[in-house]
């Protein structure tokens, strides 16, 4: 199974390229689904068929779907059920319960229910493809590293390895006069980390890759630059740029050759940068896309059923000698690659067993590979778009190597 995560920056028309990128491959016999969360339904309306909330097949294409999330329901099951665990606590509190009727859904419902919706049509293995319009790039960034974030955040307030305490809880409730966590705060943190890790391995997954959709010019330039980095630190693989609403080539004394002159060059670029087959160019229709015929004209790319499963991700840690000597006479150089990020933007901080990275607005805590954990950090560079940390292996830690 393929995902496909369509973003880019606001207003550059990545909700009518993710329903034109679904509705090829569903002509190529590509079992698809087309997930948004777009309340103003433009998936809907670029394919002549209004999703509203909740599933609805395309009509006159026979393996295309699609779905918006009814964040509403979502979120006001998910509250109530979280009230229930948490009973004995709110009325130690003396809380007053809420009611189904006065939930209203809180800033970001929408975008989690679509992060669970791509989970769940995922596991469901009913469709071969599932294209995702994400929300414009910054804010479908951060979404895309809250599962971990979340789970993070999880396994530090309620530890695994310490649940081995529970049957001591009465006794320590009692000794400190205060109620300790319950069992179903236990079980609650189990399911939703069992959750959020479902959701994670969905975006970790090979099959899992990235379109970023960009009026090509200064500021699209600027915009898939920057996202691109965050795909990168995230390790989601970008799989197309795709240059939307290119003009056509003007005569020369005409008011548009300017503005296409513009477009051309960053295509060009973009082509230098990421590859000419990862480049796709769109033409302007000089109207808004409307129906299926209008999404074909676009000629876009999408995935088809003979097409090769995506290679993953990798972030290499190679060995080489040692200047100094240290560490039996080698360093450890771990591979991380960034491409788009500035050196002044860049930070790194290792803390335990984590390294915490920090590019220009973008931010992840990355785990250390089992063998960078016994050494010690002796330096870092940005070459090429490639931060290289190096370690010295601590002999103390590796005797039967380097010691």
């Amino acid at each position: 199974m393929r995902t496909l995560l369509v973003t880019g920056p606001g207003g550059s028309g990545r909700t009518t390229v993710a329903a034109g990128a679904a509705l090829r491959a569903a002509r190529l016999g590509v079992r698809t689904l087309l997930l948004s969360a777009d309340s103003a339904d433009t998936p809907g309306a670029a394919l002549g068929t209004p999703t509203h909330a909740g599933s609805r097949a395309v009509e006159g294409v026979p393996c295309l779907t699609a779905r918006r999330p009814d964040a509403d329901t979502r979120f006001r099951d998910d509250l109530l059920a979280l009230q229930t665990k948490a009973a004995s606590a709110l009325d130690l509190l003396g809380a007053a319960r809420l009611d189904a009727e006065e939930l209203t859904p809180l800033p970001g419902a929408t975008e989690l229910a679509l992060l669970g919706a791509v989970r769940d049509a995922a596991l469901s293995g009913d469709h071969d493809l599932i294209v995702v319009d994400l929300p414009p790039a910054p804010q479908a960034l951060a979404l895309l590293a809250l599962p971990e974030q979340l789970r993070r955040y999880l396994r530090r307030l309620l530890p695994p390895g310490r649940q081995a305490a529970r049957a001591l809880r009465p006794v320590l409730g009692r000794l400190a006069g205060v109620p300790v966590p319950g069992e179903r705060l236990y079980e609650a943190a189990a399911r939703w980390d069992t959750s959020l890790g479902a959701t994670e391995a969905v975006l970790a997954d090979p099959g899992t890759t990235a379109w970023l959709v960009a009026e090509p010019g200064p500021a699209g330039a600027d915009a898939v630059r920057t996202a691109t980095t965050g795909l990168a630190l995230h390790a989601l693989r970008l799989d197309a740029v795709i240059a939307n609403r290119v003009l056509p080539e003007p005569g020369a004394d005409t008011w548009s050759a300017g503005l296409t002159a513009q477009q051309r060059k960053t295509t060009e670029e973009w082509r230098e940068t990421y590859g000419s087959e990862a480049v796709h160019r769109v033409p302007h229709l000089g109207r808004d896309p409307r129906g299926t015929d209008d999404l074909a004209a676009l000629r876009l790319p999408g995935p088809a059923p003979d097409d090769p499963a995506p290679a993953p991700v990798e972030w290499p840690v190679t060995e080489h000698p040692a200047e100094d000597g240290r560490g039996g006479g080698v360093v450890l150089v771990w591979h991380l690659p960034l491409p788009g990020a500035v050196r002044e933007e860049l930070d790194l901080v290792r803390r335990g067993d984590e390294l915490i990275l920090t590019v220009g607005r973008f931010h992840r805590i990355v785990p250390l590979p089992s063998a960078l954990r016994r050494c010690t950090v002796v330096g870092a560079a940005l070459r090429e778009g490639e931060l290289r940390v190096r370690f010295a292996p601590d002999p103390e830690l590796w005797p039967g190597r380097f010691g």
